[in-house]
C-alpha cells in the first residue's frame, strides 16, 4: 500500500490502518462518532494527502478546462476556486474536482485519489494548443482543518489574515509555522474550513503543530470514517458512489454544476437531452423508518417492483437516524412518500426526506 508523509503520524495517534484504493490510511483515531461530534462542534484534522493535483498551464489552459468540464469557468478570477464534473462522450462522470486559478494560464485541479491516473491520461488524452498537463501529486502533502473552530485555531499559526479567504477561495501563499502553504476556505463536511496544500516534506510540522495548536480547542484527528459520515450528512457526492461512469450529473442532482450556455463541452449532447427530456434516474434521500441500516448497492423497491438502489447509507451521528440516498427511477411517486429497502432478507420501511439532511454550516 501506498503511505502518505503523515503515515508515522497516524500511528504516533492511534490511528486504526485501512486499506482505502490502495493507500494506507487511518479509518478512525478515537472512534469515529466522536470524531465526526468534534468536527460538528469544534474541529477536525484530516489527511487528505491522498488526493491527487494536475497542474495545467499555457495560454491555452482555461479553454482547454472549458471544454472538458461541465460548469462555466469563463468568469473565474485570480485566487476562485470551481467545482465541477468532468464527464465522458455520453454524459458519464470521470471524475469530479476543484478548479484552482492561480492566473489565466495556470490552474491546479483537485482530483479523487483513485482517479488520478485515469483523470491525467484522460486530460492528456484532450490537449490542444499552447497547453501543458502535469501529475504534481508525489509533490504536494493536503490537510483539511474543517469544523466551527477551525479559522481561530489555524489563526493562532500564521500572520495572515484569514477573513481574507472567502468561501471557494484561496491564497497562494500563506506562511504556516514558516512554511509556504496554498490555503483555501473549501471541504468536504458541511462545516466551514480549510484545506491546506504544502510540500510532502513539510506535512509532519504542520500535522503537529496544529494539533498543538488547537489541543484546547477540542481538535482531534479524524480519520476515513468520520469523513465520510461528514460528506453524507451534508449531501455531498462521492466518487464511485453518487457519481460515476454510469451516473451523469444530472442525475445525481447536479444539474447546477451542468452549464449550457457554453457552447461546447464534452458530454454536452446527451446532457442536454436529459436536461430537456428529464433523466431516467433521480437521486433521493431517505430515512429508516424500520430496523437497520441500508448500505450501498441495496436494492430499493417501491411496492413489490424494484426501481433503484443505495448508494450511500450510514446512521447518522448529528440526526441519530439511519438515513441514506438513493438512485431511483425518475418515475417512482411512492404512495406515502414511502419505499423498501431491501437489507439482506427482509424489506424495511423507509420515509422519503429532503436533501441535505445536515444544513451545511459553511462561512460565506
Amino acid at each position: 500500500m501506498k503511505k502518505t508523509p503523515l503515515y508515522e503520524n497516524h500511528l504516533a495517534c492511534g490511528g486504526k490502518i485501512i486499506d482505502f484504493g490502495g493507500w494506507a490510511l487511518p479509518v478512525e483515531y478515537l472512534g469515529i462518532i466522536k470524531e465526526h461530534e468534534s468536527v460538528r462542534t469544534a474541529a477536525g484534522l484530516f489527511d487528505v494527502s491522498h488526493m491527487g493535483e494536475i497542474l495545467i498551464e499555457g495560454s491555452d489552459a482555461g479553454t482547454l478546462i472549458q471544454s472538458l468540464v461541465t460548469n462555466d469557468i469563463s468568469s473565474a478570477f485570480d485566487g476562485r476556486i470551481i467545482y465541477s464534473p468532468m464527464c465522458y462522450e455520453d454524459g458519464g462522470v470521470v471524475d469530479d474536482l476543484l478548479i484552482y486559478r492561480f492566473s489565466f494560464t495556470r490552474f491546479l485541479l483537485v482530483v479523487n485519489a483513485a482517479n488520478v491516473e485515469k483523470d491525467y491520461q484522460w486530460i492528456r488524452k484532450h490537449l490542444k494548443g499552447q497547453v501543458t498537463a502535469e501529475n504534481l501529486s508525489e509533490s504536494y502533502a493536503q490537510l483539511a482543518l474543517q469544523g466551527p473552530l477551525s479559522q481561530q485555531i489555524l489563526q493562532r499559526l500564521t500572520n495572515f489574515n484569514l477573513d481574507d479567504i472567502k468561501f471557494y477561495h484561496f491564497a497562494p501563499e500563506v506562511e504556516i509555522c514558516g512554511v509556504k502553504c496554498i490555503v483555501s476556505r473549501t471541504g468536504y463536511t458541511g462545516e466551514d474550513g480549510f484545506e491546506i496544500y504544502a510540500d510532502s516534506e513539510n506535512a509532519a510540522l504542520l500535522w503537529e503543530r496544529l494539533l498543538e495548536a488547537g489541543l484546547d480547542d477540542g481538535l482531534v484527528p479524524v480519520g476515513l470514517g468520520a469523513r465520510d459520515t461528514l460528506r453524507f450528512e451534508a449531501a455531498l457526492p462521492l466518487y464511485g458512489h453518487e457519481l460515476s461512469k454510469d451516473i451523469s450529473p444530472l442525475e445525481a442532482g447536479l444539474s447546477k454544476f451542468v452549464k449550457f450556455k457554453k457552447p461546447e463541452f464534452i458530454g454536452r449532447e446527451p446532457l442536454f437531452t436529459q436536461h430537456e427530456e428529464g433523466t431516467k434516474r433521480k437521486l433521493i434521500g431517505f430515512e429508516i423508518t424500520g430496523r437497520g441500516i441500508a448500505r450501498n448497492g441495496y436494492e430499493v423497491f417501491c411496492g413489490s417492483e424494484k426501481v433503484g438502489y443505495v448508494t450511500t447509507g450510514s446512521y447518522s451521528p448529528t440526526l441519530k437516524k439511519n438515513i441514506g440516498m438513493a438512485l431511483i427511477n425518475s418515475d417512482c411517486n411512492p404512495k406515502n412518500s414511502e419505499i423498501e429497502i431491501k437489507i439482506r432478507d427482509r424489506q424495511v420501511m423507509a420515509s422519503l426526506v429532503t436533501l441535505p439532511f445536515y444544513v451545511k454550516k459553511y462561512k460565506k
